[in-house]
């Protein structure tokens, strides 16, 4: 074989593996999107790797919460919410409450997504083109409905395959932005190791940015919808050990991804002093160091994450509703092309009254937080009935994880509490 043969068969195991991830691309796609990316940076530049326990422990529950809702789905082959409704007491209500709550949540956060995605082109085509400044607002908000409105017309021709595959292009590229940049700075190894350590920063804002941080890590979204992208994968009972791998390599993933977005920040903001309040901050993360090329490629990291944001955010409702109902998403309903609409128009209000999306997002964050305990709660209930998973038993270290998970959900929606009531 020669060598470009074996550089093209090398090419295509590559693309072979990353084009193989299966439901697990969702996930990576509802966390790390620009909320994540915004949460990363704003820690990074204020509080160097202060927060990376945070986000280890997030992401070690996030792998075990995505196990055990992926298993309860290929055992029982039901989603979440309809077996809430169909086996808990109370389940009807407590799967409306998580409807609410999490389509409250994500809904805020597109609002913030389109917002950033939008101010990032915005930023892009003003480097290019210098009379556009003058016109920020008008750009912005054209840029906003350009891209909601693409995104509604995919929505309406794709399928889970489909979906899947851009996911995976955009995740892909923006995996390699960040690794990019994390080549021009890096923090110091010796802060990394502290960030290991738990503590919480006693400044204004640090309460909220470690509720936003699980908020976004740990979205209950991720988890509900894991049964129904299990089921869209065509996965069955056969697949339990695929599912596992699946739920350990996104959490890892998760984990890389974020952690070098942190560090980059770090590297670059945190030593300068320099904090992030505006889009264009995080942009000039990198400005510093390695100059336009290095800012270009974090934008396009960053663009990619809010852009592979917008596909699970706005399938949310309609795959919790679809999900509550019958256990079926279908994509060609009447119910799903409205409920999505609405969402587009949620989508563009904080665009269309020129607001900061960098706090919209970081405040939807905490809101997502609240959802948390009872997501866990309603997993940990299906788990021990015996009527439910009849003879398959759950590992106890799993249980160890999911009552590990409650309790850190229940002290981190404490903090959050104590955040929002500084902030207001």
């Amino acid at each position: 074989m020669s060598k470009t043969e074996k550089k093209k068969s090398f090419l295509k195991k590559i693309i072979a593996i990353i084009l193989g991830f299966g439901p697990g691309i969702f996930a990576i796609g509802y966390t790390i999107g620009t909320g994540s990316v915004t949460s990363m940076i704003v820690a990074g530049s204020k509080f160097n790797m202060q927060l990376l326990w945070v986000l280890l422990l997030s992401c070690v529950f996030s792998g075990v919460l995505m196990f055990a809702y992926g298993n309860y789905a290929l055992i029982t082959g039901e989603t979440a919410l309809y077996g809430f409704k169909k086996h808990l007491k109370y389940g009807k209500v407590l799967a409306i409450l998580i409807i609410v709550g999490i389509t409250f949540g994500q809904w805020n956060s597109l609002m913030g997504i389109l917002g950033i995605s939008s101010n990032i082109i915005y930023e892009i085509l003003a480097v290019n083109f210098d009379g556009l400044s003058s016109h920020k607002y008008e750009t912005v908000l054209i840029t906003a409905i350009i891209i909601i409105v693409t995104f509604y017309l995919l929505m309406l021709v794709g399928k889970y395959t489909f979906f899947e595959k851009i996911l995976v292009i955009f995740v892909t590229l923006m995996g390699f932005s960040f690794v990019l940049s994390l080549c021009f700075v890096q923090p110091l190894p010796l802060d990394v190791v502290k960030g290991l350590i738990p503590t919480i920063p006693d400044i204004p804002g640090g309460k909220m940015l470690v509720a936003a941080f699980v908020g976004t890590t740990m979205a209950s979204a991720t988890f509900l919808s894991r049964p129904l992208f299990v089921k869209g994968k065509g996965w069955t009972i056969k697949n339990l050990d695929q599912q596992k791998k699946d739920s350990i390599t996104a959490a890892i993933l998760i984990f890389i991804i974020s952690g070098v977005i942190m560090a980059v920040a770090a590297g670059a903001l945190f030593y300068e002093g320099k904090e992030v309040t505006q889009v264009l901050d995080m942009a000039n993360t990198l400005e510093p160091v390695a100059g336009k090329w290095a800012v270009s490629v974090f934008f396009f990291g960053a663009l990619s994450a809010g852009l592979s944001s917008i596909f699970p955010c706005l399938l949310i409702a309609p795959l919790l509703i679809a999900d509550y109902q019958s256990g079926e998403l279908d994509t060609n309903s009447r119910q799903f092309r409205i409920i999505t609409a609405i969402a587009c128009l949620v989508a563009l209000i904080g665009p269309a009254f020129g607001a900061n999306p960098i706090e919209i997002q970081i405040l939807s964050q905490v809101f997502n937080v609240f959802v948390l305990p009872v997501v866990i709660f309603g997993i940990i209930l299906m788990l021990k009935s015996k009527k439910v998973m009849k003879e398959y038993k759950t590992n106890i270290g799993v249980y160890v994880g999911l009552f590990s998970a409650l309790f850190f959900s229940l002290v981190i929606s404490y903090n959050g509490i104590l955040a929002l009531l500084d902030y207001f």
